[in-house]
Formats: C-alpha cells, sequence, structure tokens
C-alpha cells in the first residue's frame, strides 16, 4: 500500500490527498518539537544517552571530517580561482575577497555539510530509523512514546546537528585561509585588509543567521527521515526501497531554509 500522490490521484480524491499531506507535515513537525523539548531536558541526559550521543557524534562527524574537508578544500580552490580570475579580468578584484567569503563561507559550505551528512546519515538507508519503526509496530507503541523518542531519536538529532556545524565551521575556516593565500599570496601584510573585509562580512547578525541556519539544516537532516520512516511503518507503507523515506521532503526543506536565510539577509 502506497499513499496517492497529487499526479496520480484522481479530482474527487484530491481533497483527501490534501488532508494526508497536511497530516504528514504536522506528524514531522510535532515530531520535532517534541526532540527539540526533549533535547533541552535534563533528564534526557543520563549515562546510557550521553553514551549513545557520544557514539553517534563519532560516526557522524569525525569519521566524515577528513573526506568532507578535503572534498570541501579542492572544490573551493577551484572555486575561488575562478572568483578571482573573472574579477580581476572586470577590474573588480577589490570585492574578489567579500564574494568569496559570502557565497562560498555563507551559502555554498553549510548546505554542502548538510547534504553531506544526509547522505552519510541515510540516504541510502536509515537502519536505526528502521529498527526504531519495526520494534515499535512490533511492539504496538506510537512514535510518541516519550522514552523510546528520548533513547532513539534524541542522540541522532544532537549527533547530527554537531555534525552539520562542525563540517561547516572547519571547511568554513579552511576556505578563508586558502582565500588569503589566493588573493594575498603568503605575505603576512594583507592581513589588515583581510581582517577588515572578512570582519565587514561576518557581523553580529550575519553571524547570528550562519549558527542558526546551519543548526536548522541540522536538525532538518535529523528528523525528517525519521519522521517519514515512522509514518510509513504506522500506514504499513512498503520502504524496502534504496531511496530512504522524506528524501525528496529533506532536499525541499533544505532549499526551503536556505532561501529564507537568504530573503531575510539581503531583501
Amino acid at each position: 500500500m502506497r499513499p496517492t500522490s497529487y499526479l496520480n490521484a484522481r479530482p474527487e480524491q484530491w481533497a483527501a490527498t490534501f488532508l494526508r499531506t497536511l497530516k504528514s507535515w504536522w506528524l514531522m513537525l510535532h515530531l520535532t518539537a517534541v526532540a527539540l523539548v526533549m533535547g533541552f531536558s535534563p533528564s534526557t541526559y543520563h549515562r546510557a544517552n550521553r553514551s549513545t550521543t557520544y557514539r553517534y557524534i563519532y560516526t557522524g562527524t569525525w569519521q566524515i571530517l577528513p573526506w568532507f574537508t578535503l572534498l570541501c578544500t579542492l572544490l573551493s580552490l577551484v572555486l575561488i580561482r575562478i572568483v578571482i580570475v573573472t574579477a580581476l579580468s572586470y577590474g573588480l578584484s577589490r570585492y574578489a575577497l567579500e564574494m568569496v567569503v559570502r557565497v562560498l563561507v555563507l551559502e555554498l559550505i553549510p548546505l554542502s555539510a548538510a547534504l553531506f551528512v544526509a547522505l552519510r546519515a541515510g540516504l541510502a538507508f536509515n537502519a536505526g530509523a528502521m529498527q526504531f519503526a519495526a520494534s515499535g509496530k512490533e511492539q504496538n507503541l506510537q512514535w510518541r512514546d516519550i522514552d523510546r523518542l528520548r533513547r532513539d531519536l534524541v542522540p541522532q538529532v544532537i549527533a547530527n546537528a554537531f555534525s552539520v556545524l562542525s563540517l561547516a565551521v572547519v571547511s568554513g575556516v579552511i576556505v578563508l585561509l586558502l582565500a588569503y593565500v589566493n588573493v594575498y599570496g603568503m605575505s603576512p601584510w594583507g592581513l589588515v585588509d583581510y581582517t577588515r573585509t572578512v570582519g565587514r562580512v561576518f557581523d553580529p547578525a550575519v553571524t547570528l543567521g550562519f549558527a542558526l541556519k546551519t543548526i536548522l539544516f541540522g536538525l532538518a537532516v535529523a528528523v525528517i527521515p525519521m519522521a517519514a520512516i515512522l509514518e510509513a511503518s504506522q500506514q504499513q507503507v512498503d520502504i524496502s526501497s534504496t531511496v530512504q523515506p522524506g528524501a525528496i521532503r529533506l532536499l525541499f526543506v533544505l532549499v526551503l531554509i536556505e532561501i529564507g536565510a537568504l530573503a531575510v539577509k539581503y531583501f
């Protein structure tokens, strides 16, 4: 049994499909709220949960940090050179560094980190969420069961948010160093102008928005696939697929967060 989409539904089924879609989004938002409340609750962080959280952080951050950093460094070098050469050809070299910081560090790197963590956490399959859904169905429990959510969901939410934030910050620092070397070389005399430009970009409002956007990316990566799998298990939908349930919705939410951040920043 699979839910009917708008494209496949007959006109008389559109209302039911629309209501089912609203219910699906409401369940996702409710699960996000529950995860946030439990994440800020001191009772969540007993010894077993701390150990589980550390394990998720290790597998979700430390194991992929070198590979993501290497890939991000190589791609950033290419993009930085393209931006600098293009700016020089148009006589806009003084804007090259600011453009690199705004485009790469503030926009592309956080989004790339979120997509990388999502790929690592399970666009091929989230075994942890599958196990959680299967055990819930066997024990005739709902996804709202607080103890099981605290034990299985909150550590993943914390670990994924931490992973996205860590990858974005580490890669952003490396890109800033690469930008300095490409613009000023190894000379220390460009440090004053460099810090002035970077400081003008990273004002308090932009820095706060960068951190908030990155945390929202991590929250989306952690919650949306889990909510989709739990919903599918409740509706007895076949989820034995090579694509994780919720993948399209996750991409849509990530793009929506990015568009919202750009709108707030530049309009």
